[in-house]
């Protein structure tokens, strides 16, 4: 894991461990390469040769992110607005460690996947209220449950998805929360990363929204479209939740949060062509867990109710192909294509319709062939309720039969809660 943080000479304090500088040691007065911030004046001394620094978090303490600056190179002055490129750098290939395959029964996953569900989904609700309560995050209860989440999702990931899809938590928040994090690990195992790094992404999914615990609940609750004074102080979460886990004492045994998982929650809003916030950040400058979080974020939000948009919801599969026509624009256009192909093009849980006009819902992705996913199927051709579920592999099925389109959620009056729970 990276344990270096970029900062502005503004954010160093003594404590801190400076490992690189913005130019070459042998060009500054410094004997060693490395300095361990002892005095004001070893600030003011770096800040004589240096506009940033790199801080190393694992040797001393940790900069406010106020002052980080997560590009990765020089910074750019210039206030041309940046273009989106294609020419993004795929720095998540050399993560992939695995290849993992499905080794349990959907069925047989699908009852430990609820059990966990249940268990994270607690553990989040008296998070989130503790630290309304008390002012303190303490993660120490769900990271238990994020690790049993990732291995379940590692075994077989169409189990918990199935049971995301089945919207159990009425409120929009912990139900967001718990939906981002099981797409970043599936997203993560499609990577093919290592499982303590699929659990970082994981606990940055669930932690992406944490900055809302310090809006007015009026703001978060209110319908119809927010006013630009509104939409700012909405935008304010990111900050907000950077600065809650900065201050995050208990995330691991040495008392620190994973780097990785700070960038995803203050660059989860950034976009490709610099058109997001806060610190609109384009292409590389985005970090890669933040642009893997931007992409779970979008992709979620596009097919779920929000109290701020007016439209309905996308059905998964428009969401899927909304951020196939934003690629290389506003994301990283190989992360959507293996995004993409990580969920499927119509995504477990999610309802279809095919060209007989019955009516099923997905309840796993076939890899080599996204387009014939496994059904189960739910209403006759004139949209009457099946008497009983009936399983359809369309891979194995006469080609004939085919999805002509992705439902909405409720589509046909269809209440997956009432049907499977």
């Amino acid at each position: 894991m990276k344990t270096e943080v970029k900062t502005s000479i503004e954010g160093l304090e003594i404590g801190m461990y400076v490992s690189r500088l913005d130019r070459p040691w042998i060009k500054t007065p410094f004997k060693l390469q490395g300095i361990q911030i002892k005095t004001a004046s070893d600030i003011d001394k770096v800040r004589r040769y240096c506009n940033y620094v790199y801080v190393d978090v694992e040797k001393g303490s940790t900069p406010d992110p106020r002052f980080w600056d997560l590009r990765e190179g020089p910074r750019n002055y210039t206030h041309t607005k940046p273009q989106a490129t294609n020419n993004t750098r795929n720095d998540f290939s050399h993560l992939r460690k695995q290849h993992y395959s499905t080794t349990t029964k959907f069925t047989s996953e699908l009852e430990t996947a609820k059990d966990i569900y249940k268990d994270v989904c607690v553990n989040l609700k008296q998070m989130l209220s503790n630290l309304r309560r008390d002012g303190e995050l303490n993660i120490t209860s769900v990271k238990k449950g994020i690790s049993d989440l990732t291995e379940s999702v590692i075994r077989n990931p169409s189990a918990i998805i199935w049971v995301l899809s089945l919207r159990q938590v009425d409120d929009y928040s912990y139900a967001r929360s718990l939906r981002t994090s099981v797409w970043c690990a599936t997203f993560g195992r499609h990577l093919g990363l290592e499982k303590p790094v699929i659990e970082t992404l994981a606990l940055g999914g669930l932690l992406l929204d944490i900055g809302k615990t310090g809006l007015p609940k009026e703001l978060l609750r209110k319908s119809g479209p927010l006013s630009p004074g509104g939409m700012k102080q909405m935008q304010m979460h990111v900050d907000i939740g950077v600065k809650i886990l900065a201050n995050t004492s208990n995330a691991t045994s040495d008392g620190k949060l994973p780097i990785e998982i700070l960038q995803m929650v203050a660059t989860h809003h950034e976009r490709a062509d610099g058109s997001g916030y806060p610190q609109c950040l384009s292409n590389n400058e985005i970090p890669l867990f933040g642009r893997i979080a931007g992409i779970v974020d979008s992709y979620d939000a596009m097919n779920s109710e929000r109290a701020h948009i007016d439209a309905n919801p996308m059905s998964a599969h428009e969401a899927v192909s909304e951020l196939y026509e934003l690629r290389g624009l506003k994301y990283q256009a190989e992360l959507v294509e293996q995004f993409i192909q990580a969920i499927g093009l119509y995504p477990t849980g999610s309802l279809i319709e095919l060209s007989t006009g019955e009516v099923g819902a997905v309840v796993a992705v076939n890899g080599l062939r996204r387009l014939r996913p496994s059904l189960v199927m739910i209403l006759d051709k004139n949209k009457e309720a099946l008497p009983q579920f009936v399983q359809m592999d369309l891979s194995k099925t006469c080609k004939a039969i085919t999805i002509v389109r992705g439902l909405p959620v409720g589509a046909y009056g269809i209440d997956m809660n009432e049907l499977f729970i």
